[in-house]
C-alpha cells in the first residue's frame, strides 16, 4: 500500500507532550492520583487483539460459544470475563468457504477498542481507508493474502454504532492443538480480515 510494509506503524505521537502535560496538570490539581493513572494505563494495555484471538479460538472449540459469539458478542465476551463497555455494538462476522470479510471505517478510524484496543496506523490511514471498499482483493494482495477468486469477498464498513470484528476459518491440520495453542495463531491482521491464520509448521512453543 505504500512505501513500507503495511504492518509497520509509526512509535512517535505529535500529541505525546500534550498528553503529559495534561496528565502532570491534572495531577497537580488533585483531578486525579498516580494510582489511577496507573489503573487506567493497565485497563488500556489490557485491550489488545490477544482477547480477539481468545475468542476465535474458543469459538473454534466450542459450537454453543461460537452461536452467541454470532448473535451478542457482547455477551461472548462477557463470558470470557472481557469488558466490552463501548455504547457501539460489537458484531463478530464469520469467514466461511465462500465468503471472506474486510473491515474498514471509511469515515474515520472507528474500531473495537474494548476489546482489541487501539487500531494499528495503517487501518487509520485514508489510503487503507479509500482502497479496501474499491479494490479490497488488491489491498489484501499487498498484505500478502488474497482469497481464491471464487470466494466472495465482503467489505464490512465500520461506524459510530458499529464495531466489526473477523471471525476467521480455523486452519486445517491444527485438529491436535489445544485452546492456548490455537489462540497464538490468530493474528491482528486476520481479526480485520487482511490475512487468515496458519496452521504452524511446528509445534506451538508454550511460551510463543
Amino acid at each position: 500500500m505504500s512505501d513500507h510494509h503495511p504492518h509497520e506503524e509509526t512509535t512517535t505521537s505529535p500529541y505525546a507532550a500534550r498528553i503529559r502535560a495534561i496528565e502532570a496538570l491534572l495531577l497537580k490539581k488533585g483531578v486525579l492520583t498516580e494510582p489511577e493513572v496507573q489503573d487506567g494505563i493497565s485497563y488500556m494495555e489490557a485491550r489488545s487483539p490477544a482477547n480477539g484471538a481468545k475468542l476465535v479460538a474458543h469459538a473454534w472449540v466450542d459450537d454453543e460459544f461460537k452461536n452467541l459469539l454470532l448473535s451478542d458478542a457482547k455477551a461472548a465476551a462477557s463470558e470470557l470475563g472481557m469488558d466490552p463497555e463501548h455504547p457501539a455494538e460489537f458484531i463478530v462476522i464469520e469467514n466461511t468457504p465462500l465468503v471472506h470479510t474486510l473491515i474498514v471505517c471509511t469515515l474515520c478510524s472507528c474500531y473495537p477498542r474494548a476489546i482489541l484496543g487501539r487500531p494499528p496506523d495503517w487501518y487509520k490511514s485514508f489510503e487503507y481507508r479509500s482502497r479496501a471498499v474499491r479494490e479490497p482483493r488488491t489491498v489484501m494482495r499487498e498484505f500478502g493474502f488474497e482469497p481464491p477468486e471464487d470466494v466472495e469477498v465482503l467489505v464490512h464498513d465500520s461506524t459510530a454504532d458499529a464495531r466489526y470484528m473477523v471471525l476467521p476459518m480455523r486452519p486445517p491440520g491444527t485438529e491436535d492443538l489445544g485452546e492456548e495453542e490455537l489462540a497464538r495463531l490468530v493474528t491482528r491482521d486476520s481479526l480485520v480480515g487482511v490475512d487468515v491464520p496458519q496452521a504452524p509448521a511446528h509445534p506451538v512453543p508454550a511460551d510463543a
